[in-house]
């Protein structure tokens, strides 16, 4: 989806904000999320990417009506639990928002470390905005801090869009 003049874009892998946040007890309020991700950052465009699974179709019908475009993984099944890893998924996404000039800021909420390439790249370019870590300070991947980039906790915002 192309933004006319681009934008602030922001990138969510699912399962790792939902892992993170679920060690701290932070239960979100998707829909306040949202709101405070546009009022706070600006955000015209919410990526949710995560792994599809039809037993949640009822959940994914909620996160879109909140204003998240959902972005699914096939899930496989790997000694009988899901995997559905979508960090490529998000890395091409984000990429492809820079190539087509459609990402004005990049926005990651994540903690893991494998989002470092993109991150320094996106920063290189005068395109990274932010990283929002849900996990606590000692458990975000210490490849992230390295980079020097702006890093805020989610158990810091969390007052703003909590259950």
């Amino acid at each position: 989806m192309k933004h006319v003049g681009g934008g602030v874009c922001v990138y969510i892998d699912a399962a790792n904000l939902e892992k993170g946040a679920a060690a701290q007890n932070i239960d979100i309020d998707y829909q306040k999320f949202f709101v405070w991700l546009q009022e706070k950052y600006g955000a015209c465009h919410v990526y949710f990417f995560v792994g599809f699974l039809p037993k949640f179709q009822w959940r994914y019908e909620f996160l879109r009506q909140a204003g998240f475009a959902l972005v699914f993984k096939e899930v496989v099944f790997s000694g009988g639990k899901p995997k559905g890893n979508c960090d490529a998924d998000l890395i091409v996404r984000a990429m492809r928002d820079y190539f087509e000039g459609t990402c004005k800021k990049a926005i990651l909420i994540s903690s893991d470390g494998d989002y470092a390439p993109l991150v320094k790249f996106l920063s290189e370019h005068d395109t990274f905005q932010t990283i929002i870590s849900p996990a606590e300070p000692a458990k975000c991947s210490i490849l992230l801090k390295r980079l020097n980039v702006s890093i805020t906790f989610l158990y810091r915002m969390a007052p703003h869009f909590l259950l």
